[in-house]
């Protein structure tokens, strides 16, 4: 008799685990996106003051977000021990493939992972970008207010002054919702 509630309990798991990874759901402002992505477009004259952070990459480079002012900045909460991080992975990467040769940045943010386990995971989708390796969460200090606790993934995109323009939490919709995201932010 027991078995039967944890049966029926399991099979609701499923069913929910499923949906939330099916890639069902629209692609507009302020809702469910494909793949589990809730994204929020700022309006210009909303937009907060240019965010501020330095950091360093694992290889000890000294990343300051100043120094990409002038250009869109797509920024991604990231770790090799999520798993949801591994699905969106391939869409960032396309993206940023597609967004060469115009005025638009990449940046990764790691605030979990030691050097090898996110250098395994760089070489496995072929990020070319920099990751600040942000032990204590220094850098994502800089979203108070802006992205919850626990954000992992989260992809924020600043506009050319620095400023959040588009929030995206959860899983990157697709390459086509960030490229077009990107694309916005740059017009």
């Amino acid at each position: 008799m027991i078995r039967r509630p944890v049966a029926a309990l399991a099979a609701l798991v499923a069913v929910l685990s499923l949906g939330a990874c099916s890639g069902l759901g629209a692609t507009s402002n302020n809702s469910t996106a494909t793949g589990g992505g809730v994204y929020t477009s700022i309006p210009v004259s909303e937009r907060d003051e240019p965010v501020a952070f330095t950091g360093k990459t694992w290889d000890g480079e000294t990343i300051d977000i100043a120094d990409y002012r002038g250009k869109v900045v797509v920024i991604n909460l990231w770790g090799n021990w999520c798993g949801p991080c591994h699905e969106e992975m391939p869409d960032i990467v396309a993206a940023e493939k597609q967004l060469r040769g115009q005025p638009v940045a990449f940046l990764g943010l790691n605030e979990r992972d030691n050097a090898a386990s996110a250098a395994s995971f760089e070489r496995k989708y072929e990020v070319t970008w920099p990751s600040i390796a942000d032990e204590g969460g220094r850098a994502l200090l800089a979203f108070r207010g802006v992205l919850p606790p626990n954000s992992t993934p989260s992809t924020l995109i600043l506009d050319a002054e620095g400023r959040v323009a588009v929030r995206i939490g959860g899983v990157v919709p697709s390459t086509l919702t960030l490229t077009g995201l990107v694309e916005d932010t740059l017009a």
